[in-house]
Order: C-alpha cells, then structure tokens, then sequence
C-alpha cells in the first residue's frame, strides 16, 4: 500500500470512527437531566463556531447567491431533523443499535433514487435491501420474546429517512458544487433555528450543570462534526468516494463499542447477526457498481479467450 493510499484509508478510519462517538458524548448529557434538544443546540452552535473559523482561516467567502439560499434553508431542516431524531432515538434503545439502524441510509439512497429518479435497481441492490430488512428485524426482535420500542425504531428509521433525502437533495441541486465546510456550515445555521424554535428561543435551554460536563458538548461539535467532516473530504480527495464510504461501516461498530464498554449496553449473539447483515448490505450497496462492472469484464474476457461456434 503506497503512502497516498495509507493517506486515504487512515482518514477515512478517522472519519468514520469519529462519528460513531455520537453516543460517548450525548448520554452523559442525558444522564445530567438535559434534553436533546438542547444537547443538540450546543452540538450545532459550537460546530458553527469551529466551521467559521476554518472559513475564516482558508479565507473562504461566506456570500450566498440568491439561488442558494431556499435549498440551504431545506437542506437544513432535513439535517436537524434528522439528528433530532436519532437523538430522541437514544432514550428508546441502545445506542449502538441505533447507529447501526441509522447506517441503512445508503439502501434508501437507492431506493429513492430508482423511485423518483427512475434509477434502474441491479440484483445486487435488491439483495441488499433484502439483507438490511432482514438484520433490522433480528434487531428488533430480541432475545426471549422482547422487542426494541417501536417509537425508538421509527424515530431512528425517520432519521436514516431524512439524512438520505439531504444527501440526494444536495447532490440534485445547486449546492453540490459548493465547498464543504461552507456547506456543513450553512446547514448547521439553518438547522440550528429548530432548536431555537423547539426550545422557545432559548428560554427552556437546559444548562450544563458542572463545569466538567463541558467537555461533551464541545466534543460532540469536534469529533462527530468538525473532524469527521474534515477527514471524510480527505479521504474521498485520496482514495475516492467508494473505499472511503465503505470504512463508514466503523460508524456503527464505534458507537456499538461504546454502548457496550463504557455504558453497559447487551451484546447478543442475535443483535451480531442483524449488525453483519446491515454492514453487509451497505457494503453491497457501495460496492455494487463496480462489482456488476468487474462481472462483466470477466465475462466478455471469458467470451473472448472461449468463442462460441
């Protein structure tokens, strides 16, 4: 492995590894009596704050075109609500767990897409959906008859939901070409205004009781955000959207090893299984354009060295 590709894989690990630290700074939090609401609140404004001074530092303009604003504002919406609700998700079910549910988005990617953009659906992707139905439901059903909370489980699909339709909204409009941070910082902005308006503009804002209990939500806007963020655009810069899509697969494994570690969470042999299965099938999803491609290859390379008569 050369040094560029080390690069690429390295950054990607980072980013991946560092979303999954959802949980290790939200439900301290939690614990403390604050709501999410406002662990969200604290999440967006101090990743704004982090975002706009790297604007500031790479000298990056923060002038918008006219045409940008609506889809910003819409792109916004979609992004809180989609931590919102995986962050309501959390007082329902197992962190990790949830995670893991959150992680099918890619299967709903393409799912959208072949709905509303007519994308053709390969066997592969049909398999895929199959796979990640199949380890949602061993997920859901537990060990000895119980069952995860069907609220935790709709609140966590809505938010898998929403992150796949801001991905095709921002990959489908004016704003794909847009630099990142800029971007991230925008939607953050627009995003942040849902808080605002959640909790009354500000007046039922919990306050972080003890000075040691900073550290969770500066560290949330760091790692989830502002160095996943950073980390994820390295690597796809190195070794390319796919592979670094691929290493997401550590988002879920992260706050999985999280629950179990450090906040007690079980760990079944059933729940494994749905885990393989739901990585399995996003993995497919990713890989599966250049898997149909390599077969074809194959193929005609096997047509040619073997000509029919």
């Amino acid at each position: 492995m050369d040094r560029v590709t080390f690069k690429g894989f390295a950054y990607g690990a980072i980013a991946a590894a560092s979303y999954g630290l959802n949980p290790l700074f939200a439900l301290p939090l939690y614990a403390d009596g604050m709501g999410a609401d406002s662990v969200l609140f604290y999440r967006y404004a101090f990743g704004l704050v982090m975002l706009g001074v790297m604007m500031v530092v790479q000298r990056q303009s923060f002038a918008l075109r006219r045409c940008e604003v609506l889809p910003l504002v819409v792109m916004g919406l979609l992004f809180s609500f989609s931590s919102l609700t995986l962050f309501l998700s959390y007082n329902y079910m197992d962190a990790g767990i949830a995670s893991t549910i959150l992680f099918v988005y890619p299967v709903l990617v393409a799912i959208l897409m072949a709905v509303f953009f007519k994308e053709k659906i390969s066997p592969i992707t049909m398999i895929s959906i199959a796979l990640a139905f199949t380890g949602i439901s061993l997920l859901y059903q537990g060990e000895g008859g119980q069952t995860l909370s069907l609220t935790g489980v709709a609140l966590v699909f809505l938010s898998s939901l929403t992150y796949a339709l801001y991905i095709i909204g921002v990959n489908r409009s004016v704003l794909k070409d847009m630099p990142i941070v800029k971007l991230t910082f925008y939607v953050l902005l627009f995003g942040l205004s849902v808080y605002v308006v959640r909790l009354k503009f500000c007046t039922q804002l919990d306050v972080v009781s003890q000075p040691v209990l900073w550290i969770n939500p500066v560290c949330l806007a760091l790692f989830p955000t502002v160095i996943s963020l950073v980390t994820m655009t390295k690597s796809i810069h190195y070794i390319g959207s796919t592979p670094a899509a691929i290493l997401g697969a550590l988002e879920p494994l992260t706050a999985i090893c999280c629950g179990v570690l450090v906040f007690g969470e079980r760990l079944t042999p059933r729940i494994v299984l749905g885990i393989v299965l739901i990585l399995v099938a996003v993995t497919l999803i990713i890989m599966g354009k250049a898997l149909i491609h390599q077969l074809q290859v194959r193929v005609i390379h096997r047509s040619h060295r073997f000509p029919q008569h």
